[in-house]
């Protein structure tokens, strides 16, 4: 029996996604195992989830997955680098494969790919373009070039399948990968009901048009009952943090680099509100994602040492019968009871004041319970 692996946040879970657990099991059989490793309540864009972990997890469940596990925040609030390499050095103890979405590359273009970066090489060539003043995603691209890779770096899925890849290479994990072809647009704005992108799907829910016919039926009622959450209705939450910060916690701050910081501190000390915050801080060199996580990370007190750093064992949000099977083998790695530790409490309680209708109560996270799907037989 494989084991597959999927690097995920399912913000929220719809038709596409179940789609690829479906691809898993035409390609290695319907034994296989399918174990989806899922942000928490905070995403890699340098955002609040849509709706709860828990709702993403057990809407999985429900469509095909086995077992589902939290991605660390530390991974999930970093860089497609770090996100990849994070990712994929935990999900290298449970499974043989690693299957991602890409809208143009095979397997043998992200493997040259990953093998490029890698490269010493790629090194120096890069110093140069950054040094022209360039963003760091142009700055690799032309590198790339220079080197005689012509693979086009500037889809989301084909950018994140070439780290997946570069973390296997890198980390000499057992791992294959298995991309599979994503239809669509990611970042259409109009919803497809068989190929629609997420941010599609949040517009619409968000905007109280219809939305149904774009995620499996099991996943209706959850999301039906779900209290929706944006950064737009946690704002002034962060605002009062970064509004007391000290020099020093945002010299601290993730992604901070090269005076990044003292930028983002001006602007926070001198603008009312986020959106001018942002523009006031973003740059052709420094992307628009980047000062999101900035500032997400700032909310919820993490710092350039915190990042990349992996807890002892990975939190478990929903199984099935196959998934518990898997839990045995490795319970030395999972977390299956619903302690959590206090870094985790904290963070977690600070995801109920970007509920839009409401704030929610700060005991959530000790409350949170693990769903368990028994198949019938």
């Amino acid at each position: 029996m494989k084991t597959v692996g999927i690097i995920c946040e399912y913000n929220p879970f719809h038709n596409g996604h179940r789609r690829q657990i479906q691809q898993i099991r035409e390609r290695f059989g319907l034994d296989t195992a399918v174990v989806c490793l899922m942000s928490g309540n905070y995403v890699q864009r340098g955002a609040p989830a849509l709706v709860d972990k828990s709702i993403r997890a057990k809407a999985a469940v429900l469509s095909g997955a086995d077992l589902v596990l939290e991605l660390p925040i530390t991974v999930s609030l970093s860089s497609a680098e770090g996100f990849a390499a994070g990712g994929v050095r935990i999900l290298s103890r449970f499974c043989d494969v690693l299957c991602f979405g890409t809208e143009s590359m095979t397997e043998e273009m992200l493997v040259q790919t990953a093998q490029a970066l890698l490269s010493p090489q790629l090194s120096d060539l890069l110093k140069e373009e950054i040094t022209s003043g360039c963003s760091f995603p142009i700055a690799r691209q032309q590198a790339l070039a220079r080197m005689g890779v012509k693979t086009i770096l500037s889809n989301p899925n084909d950018i994140l399948g070439v780290e997946y890849t570069k973390a296997i290479l890198s980390q000499q994990s057992s791992m294959t990968i298995f991309p599979v072809f994503r239809n669509g647009d990611y970042h259409s704005q109009v919803l497809s009901s068989q190929a629609p992108s997420a941010t599609a799907l949040r517009k619409a829910m968000l905007s109280g048009d219809d939305w149904q016919t774009a995620v499996p039926e099991a996943t209706v009622p959850l999301l039906q009952n779900a209290a929706f959450h944006t950064l737009a209705a946690g704002e002034r939450a962060i605002l009062s943090k970064l509004r007391t910060m000290t020099d020093e916690d945002f010299e601290r701050l993730p992604y901070g680099s090269e005076g990044l910081w003292r930028k983002l501190m001006k602007a926070c000390r001198s603008k009312n509100d986020l959106t001018v915050i942002i523009e006031a801080t973003k740059s052709k060199r420094y992307t628009r994602t980047r000062i999101d996580r900035m500032i997400l990370c700032a909310f919820l007190g993490l710092t350039e040492e915190d990042m990349g750093i992996l807890p002892p064992k990975i939190r478990v949000l929903a199984f099935n019968d196959r998934g518990r099977s898997i839990l045995r083998t490795h319970d030395c790695f999972c977390n299956a009871g619903e302690a959590v530790d206090e870094t985790e409490q904290r963070i977690g309680n600070l995801y109920g004041l970007f509920a839009i209708n409401a704030v929610e109560p700060p005991d959530s996270e000790t409350k949170r319970r693990i769903f368990y799907h028994q198949e019938k037989s």
